[in-house]
């Protein structure tokens, strides 16, 4: 009898060893699943408002209903946002040069402040006369560093109208077709007559010096474009009166890059594992609101909406905790957690929560381009998570991201049982 009960706080200490790398398997298994298919080719790099974006949406909606959590989004899992509203060049509008048709958006662009209309002509460079289309070069223009191009090749059309021009054709600019294409976000007052811009093919040849007169016809017509965007949100009810907030961005760079890569989706499988265990934990003095943001390389456009149309009462969040692209910490780099000067109870959580196998760095702010900022703005206290480089998926680092989510998930368990954390602006 005394030989067993000897035995017994090893054996207890074995199975709790066992089940305790048992779940880690588990968990890094998921993580492996999560992020395979994140970062998958068919996603097609997940930006904001494109169909890998929304891929991904559907994917984490119902990873989210597989492990229980209740739709907190403004329909069902999903909360719809807009990010950009623009125009582009519609298929009826055209460009012809001496017989030669034009590609809109690339040969040639219409400028912001353009009429809709059309317009036919011989135009000879140089020569600019009354009821013709006119051209003009850019390069011999005086410019004004204090005035946007925009602003300046209006002002050139608004006299060009006045002489009688029936439209303008710039050419000899040294914007790119990308360059203005954005442009059309803009919005100013539109003039009479149509107004295009040529690229730099097009223009060496009407700055040619056997360029005479030449034969134009052009159309033009905007269509508008709405980028919409969608965050992605879970809840856990625990019925309790604070609620935290555990984030992560899904979208990636740009708007239609088809790069693979693991950026964010390191975080995000992150945060799926630390909802599925939290659905199963005892901490039940706080509710989680699971969130993966869309929008966060436009401007954080998600975070800042649900900031702005939140389905919770963000007087009662308890604190916000981040996570971005942690999946390319490598052995024995150290962790940056952000945000620890916004709650003057951080630093002694942390240190609970803290373990040798995981070395951190820290930096008070609450303000980075991460959507942990759009929370901070709120006076909401905030833990930015980050390690910032990307990697493809078979460089993530499963380990490190274990690690990562032990911590956040530590974190949670010491404030369980604590008062709701007060704020700390930091200037």
């Amino acid at each position: 009898m005394k030989k067993k009960t000897w035995l017994l706080p090893l054996v207890v200490v074995t199975i709790h060893v066992h089940a305790q790398k048992k779940e880690d398997r588990k968990t890094i298994g998921n993580l492996q699943t999560h992020i395979s298919y994140l970062s998958s080719d068919k996603l097609e790099g997940r930006s904001t408002g494109a169909p890998g974006e929304q891929l991904a949406a559907t994917y984490l909606s119902a990873q989210m209903q597989k492990m229980g959590l209740t739709p907190m989004g403004e329909d069902g899992f999903l909360q719809a946002f807009t990010v950009k509203e623009t125009r582009e060049p519609s298929a009826d509008c055209q460009m012809t040069i001496g017989g030669s048709k034009l590609e809109a958006g690339k040969q040639f662009v219409p400028l912001p402040f353009s009429a809709g209309k059309s317009a036919k002509g011989e135009a000879i460079p140089g020569v600019n006369e009354p009821d013709n289309i006119w051209l003009i070069n850019v390069a011999e223009l005086d410019t004004d560093s204090r005035k946007s191009m925009t602003e300046q090749y209006l002002q050139q059309t608004q006299t060009a109208e006045k002489s009688g021009a029936t439209g303008v054709v710039f050419y000899n600019g040294r914007e790119t077709a990308a360059e203005v294409m954005k442009w059309l976000a803009e919005r100013p007052k539109a003039v009479g007559i149509p107004a295009v811009w040529l690229n730099a093919d097009v223009s060496k040849k009407l700055s040619a010096d056997d360029a005479d007169g030449f034969p134009i016809h052009m159309q033009v017509a905007f269509k508008a474009i709405k980028r919409n965007g969608t965050n992605v949100i879970g809840y856990i009810n625990n019925k309790a009166p604070r609620t935290i907030v555990i984030g992560a961005h899904y979208d990636y760079r740009g708007w239609e890059t088809t790069d693979k890569t693991e950026d964010n989706a390191s975080g995000t499988a992150a945060m799926l594992e630390i909802a599925r265990l939290l659905k199963g934990s005892r901490l039940h003095n706080n509710n989680y609101i699971i969130i993966a943001f869309s929008g966060k390389e436009q401007g954080l456009s998600g975070s800042s909406y649900f900031a702005s149309h939140s389905t919770v009462d963000l007087s009662q969040v308890n604190y916000m905790i981040n996570m971005d692209g942690i999946g390319t910490l490598n052995p024995g780099t150290a962790l940056q957690i952000g945000g620890t000067g916004t709650s003057p109870g951080w630093s002694a959580i942390i240190q609970e929560a803290a373990s040798k196998e995981l070395p951190l760095v820290y930096d008070s702010s609450g303000i980075s381009n991460s959507d942990h900022a759009s929370f901070y703005k709120k006076n909401i206290p905030v833990l930015y998570f980050c390690k910032n480089t990307s990697a493809s998926a078979d460089k993530v680092n499963y380990d490190g991201t274990l690690h990562v989510l032990k911590l956040v998930y530590n974190i949670i368990d010491k404030t369980n049982n604590r008062d709701k954390l007060a704020f700390s602006s930091i200037q």
